[in-house]
């Protein structure tokens, strides 16, 4: 089963999460749920800011352990991920220490107003607290041809899926960023499905450091 966790203020974020939705649903025996997480801002200043409404169910940091894959989608700030998301991982410290999340595949994808505006920053210094997690990290690979065109504006790198969403928030995704999304969706249930039809690596986590090493 697959998590897609997302924050999304003028529905940049959902679009792409959708776009990997489908791309994941695309492997047999792929089952998604699209969940986002907790708002922090309050509703005044959402509303201010023109965000557009989202009844996207909300996410649990207890429900990730139930998932093969997180897919973590996010604006991106300074290059860095949004608060909202930042908030969400820091409270998953109890799932850090039980190794609840070794050996699952996570990925990132994101939206940024311009060009240079730190999204691959943004899905690098995302992707950390995931190794910290021991998951398995799975960019955008070079496979997916559409992110090296240079005749159109096109967000997402190997890091990971992306738009550009410009710096009013007025373009949308492209058919090429979408494109993109659903490949990556489609990569990381490929990778999971072939992981969950091999050895259980969960077995290695109870594994003691002098077991590893005898």
């Amino acid at each position: 089963m697959f998590s897609f966790s997302t924050t999304s203020s003028y529905g940049h974020i959902r679009a792409l999460a959708e776009a990997e939705a489908e791309g994941a649903r695309s492997v047999p025996g792929v089952k998604v749920d699209i969940r986002r997480v907790p708002e922090t801002a309050p509703l005044a200043v959402r509303k201010a800011a023109g965000h557009v409404a989202d009844d996207t169910p909300e996410a649990k940091v207890e429900d990730l352990p139930d998932y093969d894959a997180i897919i973590l989608g996010t604006p991106t700030r300074f290059g860095n991920m949004a608060a909202q998301m930042k908030q969400f991982i820091d409270q998953a410290g109890g799932l850090w220490a039980r190794n609840a999340l070794v050996g699952k595949v996570g990925a990132v994808f994101t939206s940024t107003g311009s060009q240079h505006g730190g999204h691959e920053a943004a899905v690098l210094s995302t992707q950390v607290p995931l190794l910290h997690f021991g998951m398995l990290i799975a960019g955008l690979p070079y496979t997916f041809s559409g992110q090296m065109r240079h005749d159109e504006i096109v967000g997402g790198s190997p890091y990971g899926a992306g738009t550009v969403a410009g710096g009013d928030g007025s373009r949308q995704p492209s058919d090429t960023e979408l494109a993109g999304a659903r490949f990556q969706g489609h990569h990381v249930a490929e990778i999971a499905a072939r992981l969950g039809a091999g050895r259980d690596i969960s077995s290695f986590v109870s594994q003691s450091t002098e077991e590893v090493s005898a």
